[in-house]
């Protein structure tokens, strides 16, 4: 079966791979059919595991090789990845002022991005659908980059890397479904809704594998692209989303179990 998928096209494999996170992320909404409903603190810890396996994936999925990739080049081996870190984050921030949404919990009147006069539940579900743009784009970017052939790169971290952004997706499926049902929506609709918001990811990773292979010097510009789109998502929306309520601790314990499994996941696989 491993071998069947490695002989694929890069875009394939980033196709079929963010179609499992994508799935993974359904399976978690699909939550909100059963009888009873996560807690405040269950939530919490979920969302901060999500924070957790995003930081260790930023560094052993994305930087690392982007560092690795830059050295012996003509500009300093820190130069590219600092500059595709910054510009990751940047990107992010200028989705952040433009895309209306609105993060849990929050009054419709702490909307972000450009005023609309959209539903609550619309703009909550934009706001996950903007976290999942930097975790579909680095499964596309390392999938690309393995393809590329270079030694810093390879199949099995991408593949630990798909693992690792599906494993967080059940959480987070979950933290979307969960608020739109208490909000008022029908179950079937809270499920289709908390869905949706990873289809991005598939969008996002066909489009970075493909750059990627079409502009290979820019690889270690887009791994750490990826990373600092990540890193601003978990800083920006992550943590504050999950040290609002009474339970900061256990979900500050829950982002260091995120963070050591995907640092497993890649070192050992990858």
């Amino acid at each position: 079966m491993l071998n069947l998928f490695g002989n694929m096209h890069p875009v394939v494999q980033a196709l079929l791979a963010t179609c499992f996170t994508w799935g993974v992320t359904s399976l978690g909404a699909a939550a909100v059919f059963l009888s009873r409903q996560p807690s405040r603190k269950t939530l919490d810890g979920m969302l901060g595991f999500a924070g957790g396996v995003m930081i260790a994936a930023s560094y052993w999925s994305l930087l690392a090789p982007a560092i690795e990739l830059s050295q012996g080049q003509a500009l300093p081996s820190w130069l590219p990845p600092a500059i595709g870190f910054l510009l990751g984050g940047l990107f992010l921030r200028g989705l952040d002022l433009l895309l209306p949404h609105l993060h849990r919990d929050l009054p419709r009147s702490r909307a972000e991005g450009i005023k609309t006069h959209w539903p609550r539940s619309t703009l909550f579900v934009l706001a996950v659908t903007l976290h999942n743009i930097p975790e579909g784009l680095a499964v596309g970017v390392a999938f690309g980059a393995a393809g590329a052939g270079l030694e810093a790169t390879g199949l099995a971290a991408a593949i630990a890397l798909a693992l690792g952004i599906g494993l967080q997706n059940f959480p987070e499926g979950v933290a979307v479904s969960m608020p739109l049902r208490r909000d008022g929506l029908s179950r079937r609709k809270s499920f289709w809704y908390g869905q949706l918001s990873g289809f991005v990811e598939v969008v996002a990773g066909v489009i970075g594998a493909a750059a990627v292979l079409h502009a290979r010097p820019i690889l270690p510009y887009a791994l750490a692209f990826a990373a600092g789109a990540m890193i601003f998502v978990v800083i920006e929306e992550v943590v504050p989303e999950t040290q609002q309520g009474d339970f900061g601790d256990f979900a500050t314990l829950c982002a260091m179990l995120g963070f050591v499994a995907m640092m497993t996941l890649d070192v050992g696989l990858g």
